[in-house]
């Protein structure tokens, strides 16, 4: 019910507008978004870089109306993976994209996202590193993986992203096993009808279990996006049954969401790599954060109601 209400919220402009405006929501925001500007960011980053974590950036932009806005995000993605070159990054760091900040939304939005998606895949490999197509919700999945599927012929590379809360995902993923294929699988944050996915946890979790074999089994690279311990301790366990390398598969995470846990995991030797997203436009990434976790809630508004003057609140999420 939370979820549900919360990624509604996330569609009304009215409350975007208040949220957007409340100063002090930023002290939650500032928490996992690395900030509106690409400084900002790379600040971010190289923090991340020092403690011998990876990173994928994500610019913020889902919002795109008109072909201008979206030709803006490409170039943005551009100069982003100039800064990752100069700053000798491209190595450790790479992008995601969102097809709907690249135009898929807009008349003739299939050809215009991936006409967009590829140009910013022709520099990331004139630099030297890689892109990720991020989910969005179960309308787009078709679309994002003939996308993806597109962009493999002259990128092999890419990685797309499937969510252990379609119904869909384990034929997805069985499809998604060649040699070479990147694959972030992640549980899903948007709001689904029960037609198409999984409303319980519990299903989510073993769709999620079922899943992870299955991208192990295969001679792609999977990319395990998840927080929750139980699905790291199955992919763990399963990598070793399997007898994976340990360089082929990688551990992800969100910024600012058990960074601790990150820096332990990356300490063990494995590879673990953050999610960090930047940029203005924050705020329905803010609002699926928040709808992910009743925690995140909980630390919302204890740091709303938190005296300025006080240390701010270090628990939650």
């Amino acid at each position: 019910m939370l979820k549900t209400l919360l990624l509604g919220l996330s569609r009304m402009p009215v409350v975007k507008a208040g949220v957007v405006a409340f100063p002090l929501t930023r002290r939650v925001v500032d928490r996992f978004v690395a900030g509106e500007t690409l400084d900002d960011c790379l600040r971010a980053v190289h923090t991340l870089v020092d403690r011998g974590l990876l990173a994928t950036i994500d610019y913020l932009g889902e919002d795109t109306t008109t072909a201008a806005q979206a030709d803006r995000v490409t170039d943005s993605y551009v100069e982003l993976l100039d800064r990752l070159a100069a700053e000798g990054l491209t190595d450790r760091v790479e992008v995601s994209i969102k097809l709907s900040a690249l135009g898929s939304l807009l008349k003739g939005g299939y050809e215009v996202a991936l006409d967009n998606a590829r140009v910013i895949c022709a520099h990331a490999e004139r630099v030297g590193t890689t892109v990720t197509v991020d989910a969005e919700d179960h309308t787009t999945t078709d679309a994002t993986l003939r996308t993806v599927t597109t962009l493999r012929e002259q990128h092999p590379w890419v990685a797309t992203v499937l969510q252990s809360m379609l119904y869909r995902t384990a034929p997805d993923c069985s499809n998604q096993t060649a040699p070479g294929n990147r694959v972030r699988l992640c549980k899903g944050a948007y709001s689904e009808p029960s037609e198409v996915a999984h409303r319980a946890k519990s299903a989510v979790d073993r769709n999620y279990q079922r899943c992870t074999t299955i991208l192990l089994q295969g001679e792609g690279r999977p990319l395990f996006a998840t927080h929750d311990d139980a699905m790291i301790g199955h992919a763990l366990a399963e990598a070793e049954r399997l007898q994976r390398d340990p360089d082929s598969f990688e551990l992800q995470m969100l910024l600012g969401i058990r960074a601790d846990e990150q820096a332990r995991l990356a300490g063990l030797g494995h590879t673990v790599r953050v999610y960090v997203p930047y940029g203005t436009d924050w705020y329905a990434y803010f609002m699926r954060r928040l709808a992910e976790r009743p925690a995140n809630v909980v630390f919302l508004l204890r740091a709303l109601v938190e005296r300025p003057h006080r240390k701010p609140v270090q628990s939650g999420f």
